[in-house]
């Protein structure tokens, strides 16, 4: 039975085990996106993990939309990363960028002017601002112009990931940001070669995958996927149609490793009553398939032992716990993770959270 802490090749990197790092907003850049010397501590912490994935990392002023998050369009952002992928290098590990753009979930007041989306829709709820929470605005629909400035950007992105030393992409196609907007038919209401169909609703994803596998190669690209269920106000009437083909074209672009987030109805964060479609996309897919969303060791190595998982990404348990691959071989009691500082400036909540050898020496 393979074990979470078996190595994996995925791509052209090696990795130690199978205990992947979810990405994790945490908020910690500066308001310009640059990534910050406390940032280089947290991830080097966690470099025991199989693969990290960073926190979701804007492409362009105007695709991010989450207070205090880093980005890669600008040189200060890449030399601040640098740092960041040295330590982790230093300390063994493996990290790859996830690419971000928001959409409809940008709010103007952090400078990226009207949002774009697939359509001209409104997300549900509240954006976060400097200035506090407010309710979200219409977004305009991307003109086939913005569609191909959107491409670049993430091309761009891609280039400066790799010029500050991490060691793929992951394209952020999932939690109804502005990939997912595209795929489904509940925010995507267009008439053109980008709405519609199935076949035309996954064009978006395909053509950004090809954008990013064209400067990192297909070996150091990566994607994530949300299939199942309702996320931020963006819903699919067909999902198992939708996801299937989407991870099929994934597939036949030779991508390292497709990463879905399947929450159960149970789950603590965005829980969903729609059965997961993993199972179907395993057999379209043959590259590694990386599950996350509530796994413990005993349901990640059900997974794996079913064939059905390569990897399982944790989140919130790495957040709380910088020695998680550790704790989970030990059979190992967790870190509980303060959700007050899950987006605070400060170390504290991020950069203090003990080890298990630190727990025992006390």
């Amino acid at each position: 039975m393979t074990s979470l802490f078996e190595p994996l090749t995925v791509g052209d990197l090696q990795l130690a085990n199978r205990i992947w790092m979810a990405p994790l907003t945490r908020g910690r850049a500066t308001r310009e996106g640059v990534p910050t010397p406390m940032m280089a501590t947290y991830y080097a912490q966690r470099a025991a993990a199989g693969l990290i994935i960073s926190e979701a990392t804007g492409i362009s002023r105007e695709g991010l939309g989450w207070p205090y998050a880093p980005g890669l369009w600008t040189d200060p952002q890449v030399e601040g990363w640098k740092p960041v992928l040295d330590a982790v290098h230093a300390a063994g590990g493996r990290m790859i960028a996830q690419l971000w753009h928001m959409g409809r979930l940008v709010h103007p007041d952090l400078g990226g002017g009207q949002p774009v989306s697939a359509s001209a829709t409104t997300a549900p709820h509240k954006a976060h601002t400097y200035d506090g929470k407010k309710p979200y605005v219409k977004a305009r629909a991307a003109t086939l112009e913005d569609v191909a400035r959107i491409k670049e950007d993430y091309a761009r992105a891609t280039r400066h990931a790799l010029a500050a030393g991490f060691d793929g992409v992951q394209l952020h196609a999932a939690n109804g940001y502005l990939i997912d907007q595209f795929l489904r038919d509940g925010s995507n209401g267009r008439d053109d070669d980008y709405g519609g169909p199935v076949g035309s609703r996954i064009r978006l994803l395909r053509e950004v995958t090809e954008a990013l596998v064209a400067e990192a190669g297909a070996a150091r690209t990566h994607v994530r996927l949300s299939p199942n269920g309702e996320v931020q106000g963006v819903n699919e009437s067909d999902p198992l149609a939708l996801f299937t083909a989407a991870a099929a074209a994934l597939g036949e672009l030779g991508v390292a490793s497709l990463e879905l987030r399947e929450p159960g109805s149970q789950s603590t964060f965005l829980a969903s009553d729609v059965d997961p479609i993993s199972p179907a996309i395993r057999q379209v897919f043959s590259g590694a398939l990386v599950l996350n969303s509530d796994y413990v060791r005993s349901s990640a190595e059900q997974r794996l032992a079913e064939g059905i998982a390569d990897a399982i990404s944790f989140g919130r348990p790495f957040l709380a716990n910088p020695d998680l691959v550790e704790r989970l071989r030990a059979g190992a009691t967790l870190n509980a993770a303060d959700v007050k500082t899950f987006y605070s400036q400060g170390p504290e909540g991020y950069l203090d959270y003990p080890t298990l050898q630190e727990q025992q020496a006390a």
